[in-house]
């Protein structure tokens, strides 16, 4: 079953993406919330603070450093020091890796969320950060009783589920697709989001989707396929026509929660071509 952000960043959203490690200063100017104090005083006495900034700084002690931050616009101003933040780290060992476990971590202080963390894997090829199905559970905390060490087991389980993430790559690399199976699986992959009818097919190909965007990722298996499919859904950009038949671009994935919810469908289809090559 597929699991979603428990909360919604729509455009309206600021975001920072960074290809080093992000300073404080960086992360306050985009998403102060993380660094709130106390919560919003618009919480009830039975409202649990989750400290975000707490939860960061052990997370660095374990090695995993931001790359990208997000946080929700809000029209109450009084409210902009903590609605809804969302954070994707690394872990340092991996950055000059090709491929990067990430913990994904969304909270919020003014109670429009619940705290969550799941797992997550950036290719560093095409910059798009994939999102692990249900390989790995994600780990959702309530703002309610005594919660703080539920947060810091959350983040350990996550972690210790990179080894079997890891593994169902490994699994998918050894997977060879034949032609009329990789064009199956664009075609499910097109179905996740544009609704198939008859009278109004897809405005994109399979084809398309398969096509790859640079010459190493011209290879049959199915962790490759994963990938094109992948990149061509999430960055857009690809030939189509509209209804009125005039020519256009599809357009990339921009939203947070969208992003998460398309990247986390595309795993779980890949992880069910898996089963069946096993």
């Amino acid at each position: 079953m597929t699991t979603r952000l428990a909360s919604r960043f729509g455009r309206n959203s600021s975001c920072l993406r960074s290809t080093v490690p992000l300073t404080e200063d960086q992360m306050r100017k985009v998403a102060p919330s993380i660094f709130a104090p106390a919560p919003h005083d618009s919480r009830s006495e039975r409202y649990t603070y989750i400290p975000t900034a707490t939860v960061l700084t052990k997370l660095r002690t374990e090695g995993f450093q931001p790359f990208v931050v997000a946080q929700t616009r809000v029209r109450d101003e009084s409210k902009r020091e903590f609605t809804k933040h969302l954070l994707r780290l690394r872990h340092a060992s991996q950055i000059n890796d090709a491929e990067a476990n990430e913990i994904i971590l969304l909270n919020s202080h003014d109670g429009t969320s619940s705290y969550q963390m799941m797992a997550g894997m950036l290719r560093f090829v095409c910059t798009n950060g994939l999102v692990c199905g249900d390989v790995v559970g994600d780990v959702r905390v309530h703002h309610k009783g005594d919660v703080v060490e539920n947060v810091i087991q959350g983040a350990f389980d996550v972690l210790d589920g990179f080894e079997l993430v890891r593994e169902v790559r490994d699994s998918m690399r050894a997977i060879t697709l034949e032609p009329a199976e990789a064009e199956i699986f664009a075609r499910s992959a097109l179905a996740l989001k544009y609704e198939p009818e008859e009278t109004k097919p897809a405005p994109i190909t399979e084809a398309q989707l398969l096509l790859p965007r640079r010459s190493a990722d011209d290879k049959p298996d199915l962790w490759t396929t994963f990938n094109r499919v992948q990149e061509n859904m999430i960055r857009g950009g690809l030939a189509m026509r509209s209804a009125n038949g005039r020519r256009q671009r599809t357009r990339a994935v921009q939203g947070i929660d969208q992003s998460v919810k398309m990247n986390r469908a595309l795993w779980m289809l890949a992880e069910e071509m898996r089963k069946l090559k096993a």
